[in-house]
């Protein structure tokens, strides 16, 4: 009976139009049957009273001997800065007007001789929400001169996502934020002498979210600097953009010559052509040139991510990985979401820049995700809807933290990364990251404040 309800919807949601049109009923269509999907339980229970959200979370006690800092959301750019003080606001979210499309498409009141996705009016802007997102962080079995760096979330705000403050205390002897603008990655960094005692860290970041979407009839975009867009058209040691990847991009494009449905195509084939293996890095290397030179098309999120981004970027398409960590419950599936500790929730999605739309987003590693999880087959109504909804949306409840490859850690020893998800420590001139858990018991909550 629900096979039958979902294709009586998807009959009207998804009409036979060419590909490369990507009409708006499309995403209209998969956007409203987000509440056909079960809910998952939110991570943590909500404030009972409007007025008790308002105050900032603070840490525990302060330990004998702890140092403390403080980053407000002015933080000062220059390198190696420690800015004090609490954030000075927070944003307001927004009310949402009644939006009678939700209860159209409910299943107890829809009457299916009527019903017409394509003709749903315009959505209510989404909702705020503000987290603390608390990170614990205790090292053992370490000698030497010891030196942390812990990529925050991204600093500039945006549409979706909103920085507001960081709070951090620990044993070390000192510590800070400094900003690559170049790679536009900011990271906390703390330093303990040799002979420090059990070295330990407490960070909490608070930041605001919302939902993510793009509408193929609204352009006008701002438009992206030129250095940025430069910068997304090259190539990183993992990652090529000649030889075998544009060839393979020049295949699934194929005659399509429109900037959105190229995108549109790529991402397409990185969904039919992949599998989700996230292995024991949980995100996976990054590396695309051995992907495509094994045949084996199969990786974790950012695997898919960095191969999606290579693709766009090999035919002249701006594209850029964006690296982050899920930080609630999905509204989609229990498995795009996040549960408990959430030290291995790491995630990347990506985006690509065409002119008059700006970015458009893009998440491919989570729709095999959902395959794989949910064992769906190609024909499920669920895949289908989800499909085209992830070409154009990001839910909420993940967090960005930069998007920034080849990254050359501050005062680091050892040479670049191919990206930064993970904190990253040197002890004695070696390094290693918070999965060695022998040397690192790391630990990440997240708290939901209002919204």
């Amino acid at each position: 009976m629900a096979t039958d309800r979902w294709r009586r919807v998807l009959a009207a949601a998804a009409p036979s139009l060419p590909e490369s049109r990507l009409k708006r009923r499309d995403f209209l269509a998969a956007s409203a049957l987000i509440a056909l999907l079960a809910p998952a339980p939110a991570l943590a229970a909500r404030k009972k009273e409007k007025s008790s959200t308002t105050a900032s979370a603070k840490p525990g006690s302060k330990p004998a001997g702890a140092s403390t800092g403080r980053s407000r959301r002015e933080t000062r750019t220059d390198n190696r800065s420690r800015a004090r003080g609490r954030q000075s606001y927070r944003p307001v979210a927004e009310q949402p007007a009644t939006a009678p499309a939700a209860a159209a498409i409910s299943p107890a009141t829809t009457n299916e001789h009527t019903y017409n996705a394509i003709a749903l009016p315009d959505e209510p802007q989404p909702q705020w929400r503000t987290y603390d997102i608390t990170s614990l962080l205790t090292l053992s079995n370490v000698k030497g001169r010891l030196r942390l760096w812990l990529p925050l979330a991204q600093y500039r705000d945006n549409p979706w996502q909103r920085a507001l403050g960081h709070d951090w205390r620990g044993n070390f002897d000192s510590a800070g934020v400094y900003r690559d603008p170049v790679a536009d990655l900011e990271v906390f960094y703390a330093d303990w002498n040799s002979g420090s005692a059990t070295p330990q860290l407490q960070l909490v970041s608070q930041v605001a979210k919302r939902d993510r979407s793009f509408d193929i009839t609204r352009r006008g975009g701002a438009a992206e600097r030129g250095e940025v867009l430069r910068r997304c058209l090259q190539s990183s040691d993992l990652m090529p953009t000649d030889g075998l990847v544009r060839r393979t991009a020049e295949v699934a494009v194929g005659r399509i010559k429109d900037p959105v449905a190229q995108g549109k195509a790529i991402y397409d084939w990185v969904v039919e052509n992949t599998t989700y293996d996230p292995g024991p890095t949980g995100i996976g290397r990054g590396d695309v040139e051995a992907m495509l030179d094994s045949g084996r098309l199969s990786g974790g999120s950012a695997d898919i991510a960095l191969l999606f981004v290579a693709l766009c970027r090999s035919i002249g398409i701006p594209a850029r990985p964006v690296f982050g960590l899920r930080i609630d419950s999905s509204r989609l599936f229990s498995g795009l979401g996040a549960t408990g500790n959430l030290r291995t929730g790491q995630h990347c999605r990506a985006e690509f820049y065409t002119p008059g739309y700006g970015w458009i987003p893009v998440d491919p590693g989570d729709v095999r995700k959902a395959i794989r999880d949910e064992n769906l087959g190609y024909g499920d109504p669920k895949l289908v809807v989800l499909r085209k909804l992830l070409f154009g949306f990001w839910e909420r409840n993940w967090l960005a933290l930069n998007t920034a490859q080849d990254v050359q850690l501050q005062g680091a020893s050892g040479g670049p990364l191919p990206f930064l998800v993970l904190p990253q420590i040197e002890a004695g001139g070696q390094r290693f990251d918070s999965n060695d858990s022998q040397r690192c018991s790391y630990s990440v909550t997240s708290r939901r404040i209002d919204g």
